[in-house]
C-alpha cells in the first residue's frame, strides 16, 4: 500500500531530476512566492470569519483544477519546444490515444507539424482497430501532416494478406513475444532509423502505472544507444488528459465513446468496464468515470488475456522496456563454419572476389532465420565453397542494391564472374541448399 500510495504522489506532483530546465527561485522570490500564500491564506480566512459570503466549493475546484491545466500545458510546450528547437530530428510515434492526440494538438498548435520540425510516425500491427486508421486519416487532414507508417518487415503498409501470408494470422496466438518484436518493436525500431529521430517524443505518464511511475520529461531511451526521449505529459492523470481535451474539442480516438480508455489491438482490448457503461462522448464523460480515471487504470483493457513466457500478466509490449533494442536473445550462427562478414566493404569485396560463396542476408530478430540455423550450419559444414552471413536489418539500403534482399532471410550464390543469385524457394534445408549450390555446376559444364 505504501509503494501505491508513493507511486500516486510521484505521478501527481513530479519529483524529478529536470531541476536543469527550470528556473531557480532566488530568496527574494520565495519571499514573494511565501507572502502571497500567506495573502491567499488571509483572504480564505477572511471569507470564512464574513457570514455574508458563501464559500462556492464547485467554483473553486473548477478554479484550481483549470489553474493546474494551464500549468501542465505550459509545462508540456516548453519540453516540445526543447524536443524541437533543439534536436535536429524529433518523432513521435503517435498511437492515437488520448495522451497523444493532446501531444498532437499541442505540436500542431506551436506549428511543429506544417513546418516540419516534428514528423510523426505510426506503427500499424495488422491487428488494429479498423477506427484507428481511419483516425489517424482524419488528423492526418486536419493539422496538415503525413505521417509515415511502418509495418512487419517485408509487407507492404496496409496489406494483411501479405502479412498473413509471409507471418502467419495467428502467429500472436502461437508466440506473443515474437508478435510483438515482428508487429511492434522491430517496425518502431525501423521507423526512428528511417526518420533519423535523433529525439524521440512519447505519451507515457506516471499515472499509468508502477512500471511507468518515475519516468521524467527527458530521458534516454533504452533504443539507439540512449536516444534522447521527451515525455511532455509524464505528470499528467488521465483526468487532466480527458479535461484537456474537453476544454480544446481536440480529436480524439472515437472508440472512447464506445467504452475504450486506451486502444490497441482490436484482438486484446477490451471496454472498462467491459459492459462499455463508462464513456467519453461529445467532450463529456457519461457513467461512472472513475473505472477510467484510477491510478493505473487506463491501460486495463490492453493486453488482455495475453501472458509474457514467464508466465506472468502482460502490460507492455517490449517498445519501451530497457533493453528494448535486443529483440533476440543472441546473434545466429556465432559458432562454426558460417563465417560473418562485418562490413559493407567487406560484402562488396567478397561479391567482386574471383571466387564462388553463399551469403546468408538475415535479421537475429526474424523467426524464419532463427528457424533455418541449424540446416544453414550443417549445409555450411560440407558445402565446399565459403558461407557466409550478413546482417541485413542494419544495412538496408545496401543489401536491396547489391544482395537481392526484401525480406529476410535472403540467401544468394556470388557466382565468380561478380553476378549474385538469389535462393528463390522457401525449402531451407542443407539438402535443398546443396541443391541450389549444384545446380550452377551443372551449368557451368
Amino acid at each position: 500500500m505504501k509503494a501505491y500510495a508513493t507511486a500516486v504522489a510521484a505521478a501527481l506532483f513530479g519529483a524529478s531530476t529536470i531541476s536543469a530546465f527550470a528556473p531557480t527561485l532566488s530568496g527574494k522570490s520565495l519571499s514573494r512566492t511565501s507572502n502571497a500564500i500567506l495573502s491567499q491564506s488571509s483572504a480564505l480566512a477572511m471569507a470564512d470569519d464574513n457570514e455574508a459570503k458563501v464559500f462556492d466549493q464547485e467554483a473553486f475546484i473548477a478554479e484550481s483544477k483549470e489553474m493546474r491545466l494551464k500549468y501542465l500545458e505550459e509545462q508540456a510546450m516548453f519540453s516540445l519546444k526543447i524536443a524541437c528547437e533543439n534536436y535536429g530530428n524529433a518523432v513521435f510515434p503517435n498511437a492515437l490515444i488520448a495522451g497523444d492526440t493532446v501531444i498532437t494538438h499541442l505540436l500542431g498548435r506551436m506549428g511543429y507539424l506544417k513546418n516540419g520540425m516534428a514528423k510523426i510516425m505510426v506503427v500499424d500491427t495488422f491487428h488494429l482497430f479498423p477506427e484507428t486508421m481511419d483516425f489517424l486519416r482524419e488528423i492526418e487532414e486536419f493539422y496538415g501532416f503525413k505521417a509515415e507508417v511502418f509495418c512487419a518487415e517485408g509487407v507492404p503498409v496496409g496489406d494483411k494478406a501479405a502479412y498473413d501470408a509471409k507471418f502467419g494470422a495467428d502467429l500472436w496466438k502461437e508466440d506473443i513475444e515474437q508478435y510483438d518484436k515482428v508487429c511492434k518493436v522491430e517496425p518502431f525500431q525501423r521507423g526512428l532509423k528511417t526518420c533519423k529521430t535523433d529525439c524521440m517524443i512519447n505519451g507515457r505518464t506516471r499515472w499509468q502505472g508502477f512500471e511507468r511511475a518515475w519516468i521524467d520529461q527527458f530521458e534516454n531511451a533504452p533504443i539507439g544507444g540512449g536516444l534522447a526521449k521527451c515525455n511532455p505529459l509524464a505528470y499528467w492523470t488521465l483526468e487532466d488528459t480527458f479535461d484537456y481535451i474537453a476544454k480544446y474539442e481536440v480529436p480524439h480516438h472515437p472508440l472512447h465513446a464506445k467504452g475504450y480508455p486506451s486502444i490497441g489491438d482490436a484482438k486484446d482490448t477490451i471496454p472498462i468496464p467491459e459492459d462499455g457503461s463508462t464513456k467519453f462522448v461529445d467532450f463529456k464523460f457519461q457513467g461512472d468515470p472513475t473505472p477510467w480515471l484510477d491510478y493505473a487504470s487506463e491501460r486495463k483493457g490492453r493486453f488482455v488475456g495475453l501472458a509474457n513466457k514467464d508466465g506472468s500478466t502482460k502490460t507492455e509490449c517490449g517498445i519501451h522496456v530497457a533493453g528494448a533494442e535486443q529483440t533476440f536473445d543472441r546473434d545466429l550462427w556465432e559458432e562454426g563454419k558460417v563465417q560473418n562478414i562485418a562490413s559493407n566493404d567487406d560484402a562488396l569485396d567478397i561479391i567482386k572476389g574471383d571466387s564462388e560463396a553463399i551469403i546468408a542476408v538475415y535479421a537475429p530478430w526474424c523467426q524464419f532465420c532463427q528457424g533455418m540455423e541449424d540446416e544453414f550450419s550443417k549445409f555450411a559444414e560440407d558445402a565446399g565453397i565459403p558461407v557466409y552471413k550478413f546482417r541485413g536489418d542494419e544495412e538496408r539500403d545496401f543489401v536491396q542494391a547489391n544482395l537481392n534482399t526484401e525480406s529476410f532471410p535472403t540467401v544468394n550464390f556470388v557466382k565468380s564472374d561478380g553476378s549474385v543469385v538469389k535462393y528463390d524457394s522457401e525449402a531451407r534445408s542443407a539438402e535443398d541448399f546443396a541443391t541450389f549450390v549444384s545446380s550452377f555446376e551443372k551449368s557451368t559444364a
